[in-house]
């Protein structure tokens, strides 16, 4: 199930990447897609005709659909923790823009978050990153990292859990409501 994850990952942060930079908070439901043909049978229709062979093919090929109308919330930490997935939801994806300064730097950051902002924004070793985060309802998670310095699709850096905060507050959307 990873290498879907990560596939899909991947194919979200290239979607993503088409619309440019400075762009908005993106959040994806993930959805088998066995499942997801099986109780919409029209659905095939409308794909292409690699992404139905994949679906017929693999078991683990899973959808993305990008979910609009977010609530406005002031921070990351807010939307996420507004975010309650259905049953019928396998996953989800996020993907943010964030600046990031090298370690030594972060030492020097005020902690009043508007200078902050400030400071980030004016810092000569401050890096743009946009970051695609995916979690499986079961915890498995990937992400993808691409630098604006480096905006190819090519230098996309993946891993597993690439950035823990984002992933454990994705997989709060899963837990046990009670």
């Amino acid at each position: 199930m990873t290498r879907s994850l990560e596939k899909s990952t991947l194919e979200i942060e290239r979607h993503v990447a088409t619309g440019g930079w400075d762009a908005p908070i993106r959040l994806f439901a993930l959805a088998l897609a066995k499942n997801a043909l099986a109780q919409h049978p029209e659905l095939a229709g409308e794909l292409p005709s690699d992404v139905q062979a994949d679906a017929i093919n693999d078991e683990t090929t899973l959808f993305s659909i990008e979910q609009e109308g977010l609530p406005p919330v002031d921070t990351l930490e807010e939307l996420l923790g507004r975010i309650v997935w259905p049953a019928d939801v396998d996953g989800a994806a996020l993907a943010v823009e964030r600046i990031i300064l090298p370690p030594s730097a972060e030492v020097t950051l005020p902690e009043d978050p508007v200078e902050a902002e400030k400071m980030l924004a004016e810092h000569p070793d401050r890096q743009d990153v946009r970051i695609v985060a995916s979690v499986l309802r079961t915890g498995e998670s990937w992400c993808a990292i691409r630098m604006r310095k480096f905006d190819d699709d090519a230098k996309v850096l993946s891993g597993a859990n690439l950035i823990p905060g984002i992933v454990e507050g994705l997989k709060m959307g899963f837990a046990e409501q009670p």
